[in-house]
C-alpha cells in the first residue's frame, strides 16, 4: 500500500473512532466489519475506501474533519476551519501560549517514544493526536491573525 493510501486509511480510522464505532454504524448504515475494511491496512482491503457520503455524514458530527483535512494535505493544500465559534482562545497571545504548551507536549511524547529507538504504533498515535491538537491551535491562531489584519 502506498503512503497516500496508508495516510487516508489512518485518518479514516481516526474519524470512525472520533465519532465512535457504534454511532458510525448507525450514521452510515454500514456494519462494523465494513467500516473496519475502510481503514484496514490488510492487502486485501488496500483498495477499499469510505464512500464520500459516509465521510460527509460522519464529519458532520465529528470533532474534526479528519478525512477532508487528510485529502487536502495529500494534495498540498490546507484548510481553514471557521465555524464562527472560538474554542479555547481569545487572541493571538493566548494562541502563542497554547501553541508552546502543545508543542512541549508533542516533544515530550517524541522524547519518550525514541528512548528505545523504535516508535511503536501506540506512540505514533499519541504523537498524531498531539499533532492534530497543534494543528487546531494553528488554525485558531490563523483566524485571529486574519481578524486583526482586516
Amino acid at each position: 500500500m502506498n503512503v497516500t493510501h496508508n495516510y487516508l486509511k489512518k485518518h479514516t480510522e481516526a474519524l470512525v473512532k472520533d465519532v465512535g464505532v457504534e454511532k458510525s454504524c448507525e450514521i452510515t448504515g454500514r456494519s462494523k466489519a465494513t467500516l473496519g475494511r475502510y481503514y484496514s491496512g490488510a492487502v486485501e482491503h488496500a483498495d477499499r475506501f469510505m464512500p464520500i457520503d459516509a465521510v460527509a455524514a460522519l464529519e458532520s458530527v465529528a470533532s474534526f474533519p479528519h478525512i477532508t483535512t487528510a485529502l487536502a494535505e495529500v494534495n498540498g493544500n490546507t484548510l481553514s476551519l471557521d465555524d464562527g465559534v472560538r474554542r479555547n482562545s481569545t487572541n493571538v497571545n493566548s494562541d502563542v501560549v497554547t501553541l508552546a504548551q502543545r508543542f512541549a507536549v508533542l516533544m515530550s511524547e517524541y522524547n519518550q517514544s525514541i528512548e528505545d529507538g523504535v516508535i511503536t504504533a501506540n506512540e505514533a498515535k499519541r504523537m498524531l493526536s498531539e499533532t492534530l491538537n497543534l494543528q487546531r491551535v494553528l488554525v485558531e491562531m490563523k483566524l485571529h491573525l486574519e481578524e486583526e489584519s482586516t
